[in-house]
């Protein structure tokens, strides 16, 4: 009688120890492993498979992490389908040890409550001294929202038209204002607007003034809008959401607003997000005159929109810790851009895959800097590779142009370089 190869299958308990699955169902639980190892176990008895398969079957019908790790050369640094800003290590490292039990609202010398968030109230004061307090909420919109509450609830804000943007999935900023009970009074027009038309508008129902950066659009040509410092001149609060989280100013990024300029110039309050420019997790920062700040964090609005130790502890390790995967995304130089990417050719090319190096220009996103360009340098490989990198383990994400794909390496960290390759390699067949 010959050997039957259902005798050969892999024991249940001797698979459910092998490491890769053990390490499996350590993120997506034993049960499902268990489930995904018999229906492999089933398929060798039924000869779809052979014995010394099973386990690698078990493992491919699992599902993946979610969500999952992209690698993103797309040329967009802070792409908002793929959550924006990355995390530095530090705050990373923050992060996962924030998950356990930590001190976010205890004085451990005293054994007594104490702030919430008091570490990263303390990082971002100590980041703009120009503020005279700061809060912290869940989100941009939040800030503004809970600006808006609190301080114009039944009350007129005034604003400029063309700065009544739509932030995205389609929401729009008049939306979101007027759903705290506050008023808008439009001033000027699409393109221009001035003092006087703001003048005109302030009075005893104006809550404050607010200026919008138009964060993700550029409005050119026969245009005006007025300087912070003159709305300052008015006699109301002027509220200006900068948008992009811009803490100081950044040569790189002349036209783009930061929060201490902005609060130079008199704006007493200014609204931001934590995971653009600052390249930190998703938050809404508030930054500006003490009385202000104090009657925005003790609203009753403030409980809902308050942020998780999660995003504390990594906005904490944001502001303190080295410079972001963002800032140093931004800040590379062409020419090392360029060395990298000729070097990651080359290592392609010896494996037989053939793939060429060009210029690209690369951008910020997420709502920040509007028409600013860097220089880069990228892989071109055929457009027939876009889908299969995509769908890859990791998933490489770049941007097809003119029947080309482009894998733009600005915001790849050089780390991931031989991910990339490895990437390529799978999909093109190459050896």
């Amino acid at each position: 009688m010959g050997d039957d190869p259902r005798r050969r299958v892999p024991r249940t308990d001797v698979l459910l120890a092998d490491p890769a699955l053990t390490a499996a169902a350590g993120t997506v639980g034993r049960d499902r492993v268990k489930a995904a190892v018999r229906a492999a176990q089933a398929r060798a008895r039924r000869g779809e498979i052979t014995p010394d398969r099973v386990r690698d079957a078990a493992l491919a019908a699992l599902p993946p992490p979610l969500p999952r790790r992209v690698v993103n050369a797309t040329g967009v640094l802070l792409h908002t389908n793929l959550g924006r800003a990355a995390l530095s290590d530090a705050a990373v490292a923050a992060l996962v040890a924030a998950a356990g039990h930590t001190d976010v609202e205890l004085d451990l010398d005293t054994g007594r409550r104490a702030r919430r968030g008091r570490d990263a109230v303390a990082a971002l004061a100590a980041a703009v001294p120009d503020a005279a307090a700061v809060h912290v909420v869940n989100n941009g919109a939040a800030a503004l929202a809970l600006a808006a509450t609190a301080l114009a609830a039944d009350a007129e804000i005034v604003v400029s038209r063309g700065e009544l943007v739509e932030i995205g999935d389609g929401f729009r900023l008049p939306d979101l204002l007027t759903s705290t009970g506050a008023r808008l009074r439009e001033v000027g027009t699409t393109n221009r607007t001035t003092l006087a038309d703001y003048a005109a508008a302030v009075g005893p129902r104006t809550g404050f003034v607010l200026k919008v950066h138009p964060s993700n659009f550029r409005v050119t040509g026969f245009t005006a809008a007025v300087p912070v410092g003159d709305l300052a001149t008015l006699g109301v609060p002027v509220v200006v959401d900068i948008g992009s989280g811009l803490l100081a100013p950044d040569p790189l990024l002349p036209d783009e607003p930061d929060a201490a300029t902005t609060l130079r110039a008199g704006a007493a309050l200014v609204t931001a997000s934590g995971d653009k420019l600052l390249g930190g997790p998703q938050a809404g920062l508030l930054l500006g005159q003490a009385d202000l700040v104090h009657r925005l964090r003790r609203h009753p609005l403030a409980r809902a929109l308050r942020v998780d130790k999660l995003t504390l502890a990594a906005l904490t390790a944001t502001l303190g810790g080295p410079a972001t995967p963002t800032h140093t995304a931004l800040h590379t130089d062409p020419g090392d851009l360029r060395v990298r990417t000729d070097r990651l050719r080359e290592s392609l090319v010896a494996d037989g895959c053939a793939a060429e190096v060009v210029p690209a220009v690369a951008v910020v996103g997420g709502g920040g800097a509007p028409g600013v360009e860097l220089a880069s340098w990228a892989l071109a490989l055929p457009e027939r590779y876009a889908a299969p990198l995509r769908l890859g383990d990791p998933p490489v994400l770049g941007r097809v142009v003119r029947g080309r794909l482009l894998l733009d390496l600005r915001g790849v960290p050089a780390a991931a370089d031989e991910a990339v390759r490895a990437a390529v390699l799978a999909v093109t067949g190459a050896t």
